[in-house]
């Protein structure tokens, strides 16, 4: 009898004990992830300047995670600040920043941390190894050329150029663009070093996983912000961690421009 009340005793503390283990798990962080069109934002008559404020508005970020180069971001933020202008010669070529998510930083008063791996000097080395490897393995040159072509082409065809709803709705695009990069990718990625395809999207990716880190169990909100091309490597980077929930993108810019979704 008295083993009996102890097992019963036991059970009940257990039950509670789960019961708060899960009432005070650490909630996720929710992360949109955003492709950008660059300086086609300025022309585009769907995903331009106008449509992608609104976005980011909906999105409600406390966290931007950009293309921005790291060393950069001081500068183009004192040049903000002082002038309401960004000159830095590295950040001036994105319009979505210098026109959109920095007067909102202004307004709105989220974090923007630069995650971009690039350097001036793995632009530089990559362009002119690939100038070399286009004597040296011409075949190879032109499968990649023809990869890109394709990807731009059958963006086109599908309808997804620059209609941001259909863009983040759900893999297709992501696809496409994964499907035309393999020649590239497999054939250069280690001859071009640090400016190769998977190479470079892991060095986008690690400092926007040392972000993500940072906030962890904070219940945050965060935008991610690169070129469309790399958007589908970053969701499967951020689909590996279990302290993060993607947000629907598709939804959410349907909803934010008022838009039927594809």
């Amino acid at each position: 009898m008295r083993n009996d009340l102890r097992r019963r005793a036991f059970c009940a503390l257990l039950l509670l004990t789960l019961g708060s283990c899960r009432a005070i798990q650490a909630p996720k962080t929710e992360v949109l992830v955003l492709g950008m069109i660059h300086g086609s934002h300025r022309t585009s008559e769907q995903y331009g300047l106008e449509e992608l404020e609104r976005i980011l508005r909906a999105a409600e970020p406390d966290m931007v995670l950009t293309e921005i180069p790291p060393d950069r971001l001081e500068e183009a933020a004192r040049q903000f600040a002082e002038t309401g202008e960004i000159t830095e010669s590295r950040v001036r070529v994105f319009p979505e920043y210098t026109e959109v998510l920095f007067p909102l930083q202004a307004e709105l008063g989220f974090e923007i941390v630069a995650c971009a791996g690039w350097t001036r000097e793995m632009a530089t080395a990559r362009r002119q190894k690939l100038e070399e490897l286009r004597g040296t393995h011409p075949a190879k040159s032109e499968r990649a050329d023809e990869g890109w072509d394709w990807i731009d082409a059958t963006l086109r065809l599908e309808g997804f150029a620059d209609d941001p709803v259909k863009m983040h709705s759900g893999e297709r695009y992501d696809e496409i663009v994964e499907t035309g990069m393999i020649p590239y990718d497999v054939y250069f990625n280690d001859a071009l070093g640090a400016g190769g395809w998977t190479h470079i999207n892991d060095a986008h990716w690690a400092p926007c996983a040392a972000a993500l880190t940072r906030v962890r169990g904070e219940g945050k909100r965060v935008v991610i912000t690169f070129g469309a091309w790399h958007k589908g490597r970053l969701r499967a980077a951020l689909a590996k961690r279990e302290d993060c929930a993607e947000v629907d993108a598709g939804a959410l810019v349907a909803g934010a421009l008022g838009a039927t979704r594809s």
